[in-house]
Parts: structure tokens; sequence; C-alpha cells
């Protein structure tokens, strides 16, 4: 089966990001930012195999232009923690044709395009020379506002609401399956996609987990496994050792229980032995009995207290598990706070760097 990945994520200023950045890395240009007058210049990127725009229909002329589209988009929102772009990455066939999979990737952009009115900029990527080779992808960078003929007006509030925005992702992504399955078809491959989840399709396997541009880019360029890679192998790591101890102190529970039950049956089997002997024999057989009894209280009393610590054992691990979980939290919400700060302090160096502007241009150059 060919590989199938469309994933969703949004470009937002409240985490230091901008679209005209998005862009330029996205489609290995250079763009300056005019909001801000910072050069993104990423013409020395390799990888990009080609790079195209698709506008809705009545789009205005300069529109076409790549720094013009992303930087209006930039200048229409005017809050500080504003989502700037949103993105739809995706895997390209590797069994079909170059031509094939930047018509299969603009084919796909032009729908969204004509159903939610935006715009989008469509940068096909080759697989990374250290990567995996099949690793033919896409990013589709999509403004998050419609664009008609006078600019950008509102916002794509459908793709935003948290009840209709995971239904249109997960349309769109059994959308593309289909897309790809009919190029696939037309190309005479019996490869074929599905956009279900591993347990939607009954496969029993660990998913695999897309590092993006960051951490690739620094895999390519290092040659050394990135934070990211050895944080996700860790996790893994992590979660199969819970799994296996949780799994056995579940085996471990039931031994006792069988061992309970054991119990409990021997002394059912002596009850049975003592009554089918002579009654000469049946003080002997009541004092071995009341031995047995309680050497198996005893044992039973023992598989108890394993069946104690076994407990106390797994909420110690859940209780450090929850501990770890709380820890994760409070960290990223230190990255948050970090990554805001920072959005913060280069919102007031524009305001400085407009303020001395002003006081330079004077009134008469003021716009």
């Amino acid at each position: 089966m060919a590989i199938y990945h469309l994933s969703v994520k949004t470009v937002s200023r409240s985490a230091g990001r901008s679209a005209t950045a998005a862009a330029a890395y996205r489609a290995g240009v250079e763009i300056t930012d005019e909001r801000t007058g910072e050069i993104h210049d990423y013409t020395r990127k390799g990888g990009v195999e080609s790079a195209e725009l698709v506008l809705p229909a009545g789009a205005p002329e300069w529109a076409a232009d790549r720094a013009a589209l992303w930087n209006a988009a930039e200048q229409a929102e005017t809050r500080k923690n504003s989502t700037v772009a949103r993105e739809f990455e995706i895997a390209l066939p590797e069994e079909l044709h170059p031509a094939e999979r930047q018509r299969l990737a603009r084919d796909l952009a032009r729908e969204i395009v004509e159903r939610h009115g935006c715009a989008a900029d469509v940068a096909i990527h080759a697989p990374g020379k250290e990567g995996d080779n099949r690793n033919h992808h896409a990013h589709i960078l999509l403004s998050t506002r419609r664009l008609g003929s006078e600019g950008f007006t509102e916002k794509t509030r459908e793709l935003d609401d948290q009840k209709t925005g995971p239904q249109i992702v997960t349309q769109w992504r059994e959308r593309f399956a289909s897309l790809q399955n009919e190029r696939l078809r037309e190309a005479g491959i019996e490869a074929r996609v599905d956009h279900r989840t591993l347990e939607a399709q009954g496969i029993d396997r660990e998913p695999t987990r897309h590092l993006g541009p960051a951490a690739t880019g620094y895999e390519r360029r290092t040659g050394e496994p990135s934070r990211k890679r050895m944080d996700y192998e860790a996790e893994v790591a992590d979660r199969l050792a819970r799994a296996k101890e949780a799994g056995e102190l579940e085996r471990q529970g039931r031994q006792i229980d069988r061992g309970i039950l054991d119990l409990a049956g021997d002394l059912e089997a002596a009850k049975r032995e003592r009554d089918r002997q002579p009654a000469p024999k049946v003080k002997q057989a009541a004092a071995a009995g009341v031995a047995d009894f309680r050497a198996m209280f005893e044992a039973q009393k023992l598989a108890e207290l394993g069946k104690q610590q076994a407990r106390e054992a797994f909420e110690r691990q859940k209780a450090e598990q929850e501990r770890q979980k709380q820890a994760e939290q409070a960290r990223q919400q230190a990255q948050a706070d970090r990554l805001k700060e920072l959005a913060d302090q280069r919102e007031r160096q524009r305001q400085e760097r407009e303020a001395k502007k002003q006081e330079r241009d004077g009134p008469g150059w003021s716009r």
C-alpha cells in the first residue's frame, strides 16, 4: 500500500510565525515582510521541486505575485495573536511520475480553493537526502481569509469552528485518498491508500510520525538524530516499558487468583476425602485436616498479600504517570509563555521602529 498522510496545521503570530516566512521557506524564495521589515531569504534551500499559486476565480491581478499575496494576508490581520495561514501537508505517492504528483497536489489545492474561497500556495518538496527516499510531499499553504476581487475579505470560519472544523478536515482526508487512488488506478498501479486510522483498518501496528521541516532539516544538515526524533523514540520506549509492566502486574494478579482458587479446590478435595474415610480414621484425618487447613490459610494470606502489593505497585505507577503528565503540561505552558513573551517583544520592537520612522520622516511622509 502507498503511503498516506494529510495533516492540517496553522501559522500563528502567537507562536512567533508569519505567513511571509512560511511561504518563503516552502517555495524556496526571498520575501520581505512589509509589516515587520524582516527579510525571509530561503533561495539557497534545496529540495523544492515546484511552487505555484492557485487562486479563486475573480482574484485581483496583484495576487499572482507570491510576495504581494502573503504580505496582503499578513496586513489583513490586526491582532498580535492572529492565525495568518493554514497548511495542508500531504504525502504524494512515490509510485506516480513527478508530473502526476504535481497534478495531484494542484488538483487537491484547486478543490480546497473552490470550496473555501481562499488562496493556495502549492510547494512540492523532494525526499531528504538522508531520509526516506519515498517521502515525496507537498505543502499547501492557505490564506485564512477568502480572496475576492477587492482583496482579502472574511475569515474561513468553517475551518476554525470546533464543531465543523474536524468534520471538514475528515472530509478532505477522505477526498485526498480518493484522488490518489484515482491517479494510481489511471497509471495502472495496484497500490492503494486509506485515509482511516490503523485501528479503523484493523491493522495492529504503531503509526509513524512526521518529524516536520525543522527536525528533518537539522538531520539532513548534521547527519545526527534530531531532538524531536529522540524524544519520540524515548516516548515509544517508555510506553512499551509501561505496557510491559502493566501486563506483568496483570499476569501476576491472574496467577494469584488462580492460586487462591487452587487452594479452595484443595480444601474441598480434603473434605471429600475425609468423608470417605472409615470411622476409626476420622480423628486422625481431622487432625491432619486442621494442619492442612492452617497451612492453606497461611498460603492464602500470602497470596492476598501478593495481590495487595501488586495493586500498590500499580497505583504507584499511575501516580508517577500523572506526575510526569503534569510536569509535561507545565513544560509546555512554560514554552508557550516564552513564545508569547518573544512575540510581545517583537511587537514592541516593531512599534519602536515605526515610531522612529515617523519621527524621522515627519508628518508629511505618514501614510
